[in-house]
């Protein structure tokens, strides 16, 4: 497995015809960097597909996904990242509302 410590979420859509290449770029334009064992969310304009692009201290991974039916819970109005726990991520991932996951995994209100 590749070890990952933070997952960061860009709320600005990528193009999904991004190769490894102009994903990394984004990454370096959007983030200031890519750090090792860091993982970078990025999402279509639909937010019905996402790429995930990791530093894995070596080399990068560019991994998709696409949902089937329904659509990713992408913010709109916030800051231009967002740093997701491992819960959260693993909500989003699903295509469920990630922002409502809190603490140890408790659901809040918002």
């Amino acid at each position: 497995m590749i070890r990952v410590d933070a997952v960061w979420l860009a709320v600005e859509p990528l193009d999904m015809r991004a190769g490894t290449e102009s994903a990394l770029t984004r990454v370096v334009n959007v983030f200031g960097a890519a750090r090792p064992h860091h993982a970078y969310l990025f999402a279509n304009r639909r937010a019905n597909r996402m790429k995930v692009l990791v530093h894995d201290g070596i080399g990068v991974w560019l991994a998709a996904r696409r949902l089937n039916s329904g659509k990713f819970v992408w913010p709109k109005d916030v800051a231009a990242t967002a740093l997701l726990s491992r819960e959260q991520f693993e909500v989003l991932v699903l295509g469920l509302p990630w922002q409502r996951i809190g603490e140890a995994g408790i659901i809040r209100v918002l």
